[in-house]
């Protein structure tokens, strides 16, 4: 705790710095000296404060789950870290180089919906609208900082462990922008809560939270389901006890995870990586070393999603040394009655869009 504080205060200085920067970014927007584009189709933003971890692709996958049976959907997405430049369209064939992990996951998860990667979210609106003029609403991932757009409607994600409201800026702490950035948010989701939420605990971090008037607050959790392999999703494992498990993932933010897994299996050892990490043949030979070094008769090796997209890449020296990959899936749940206005709000705000 300490050695934590000293290096805050040591980085201090240039988060000092970084916010002037983000600060006058800011001004610049709420005065009018930049304006925000508005776009005649509606747009639903999903996204943070914090530097990843928050849980915005399965909240994607969420509205995308609630939405796609009756408006044709659009989701827009940066496709960090790809190899790609420029505007494309994800297609189901494509890998994470091309695409990037998440915009390729949410392809190869809702195949009938239109999604497209682009480093400029105001060139790829009306080009998604001119290509495909049905489109009623486009979904935005990771575009809470991304100004140069005004969704109609703005989710803040915090989470429940780790909120904005207990963070710092970086480098000092994980948020691109200040703890006020927060007001531009219609709805804030708290995500990653315990499954079994007091009503004690929520008026709690209801109370530290402060939301403001015009803003609505929505827990949720994740469930896990049955994990799946990585080449046949076919073969399930119904249930993880007495199996000893090698988790193998790059995301953000892996406490949440790991807390379920220990609960869930016999043992877990973690190979973790940056967030996004392109795993290597380097990674691959370290993974096989780990996992031969493990002494149970009944052993796993786990990943999530996300990182599936990612070690697909390596399907030749997977198969080849058969190593038994298998998925964990989540899906987004929302605690007692939040889940029903949640829905209700977003079709609320779809039903009363006016140009």
């Amino acid at each position: 705790m300490i050695q934590q504080f000293l290096v805050r205060l040591l980085l201090s200085p240039f988060a000092f710095l970084y916010g002037i920067g983000v600060g006058l970014r800011d001004l610049f927007y709420r005065t009018g000296v930049l304006k925000a584009v508005e776009f005649d189709v509606p747009t639903i933003s999903v996204g943070n404060l914090s530097v990843g971890g928050a849980g915005k692709s399965p909240h994607i996958e969420y509205l995308t789950s609630l939405l796609r049976e009756y408006i044709n959907l659009g989701i827009l997405s940066r496709g960090y870290q790809r190899k790609t430049k420029g505007y494309r369209e994800v297609r189901l064939n494509d890998d994470a180089l091309q695409a990037g992990d998440e915009p390729l996951q949410f392809k190869r998860k809702y195949p009938d919906v239109l999604v497209v990667v682009s480093e400029s979210r105001t060139f790829a609106i009306p080009k998604m609208i001119a290509d495909y003029p049905q489109i009623q609403c486009v979904l935005l991932d990771d575009a809470f900082q991304h100004r140069a757009i005004k969704p109609g409607l703005n989710i803040l994600l915090t989470e429940f462990d780790r909120p904005y409201t207990k963070d710092w800026l970086l480098p000092s702490g994980r948020l691109r922008e200040n703890q006020r950035a927060a007001d531009r948010a219609d709805l804030i989701v708290v995500s990653k809560c315990p499954p079994v939420l007091p009503q004690t605990e929520r008026s709690k971090f209801l109370k530290n939270l402060k939301p403001r008037p015009h803003q609505k607050v929505f827990f949720s959790y994740y469930n896990y389901f049955q994990a799946y392999h990585l080449f046949r999703p076919d073969i399930k494992i119904p249930d993880l006890r007495n199996l000893e498990v090698l988790l193998i993932c790059a995301i953000a933010n892996t406490d949440y995870l790991i807390k379920y897994l220990n609960e869930a299996c016999e043992s877990v050892e973690t190979l973790e990586y940056e967030d996004h990490h392109y795993f290597d043949k380097y990674d691959l030979s370290n993974l096989k070393r780990r996992f031969d070094k493990m002494d149970g008769s009944q052993k796993i090796i786990i990943t999530t999603e996300k990182d599936a997209m990612r070690l697909q890449i390596h399907s030749d020296f997977i198969l080849e040394n058969q190593l038994p990959i298998f998925v964990l899936p989540i899906q987004v749940v929302f605690h007692d009655e939040d889940g029903n206005l949640f829905d209700n709000t977003v079709r609320q705000y779809l039903m009363n869009f006016t140009v």
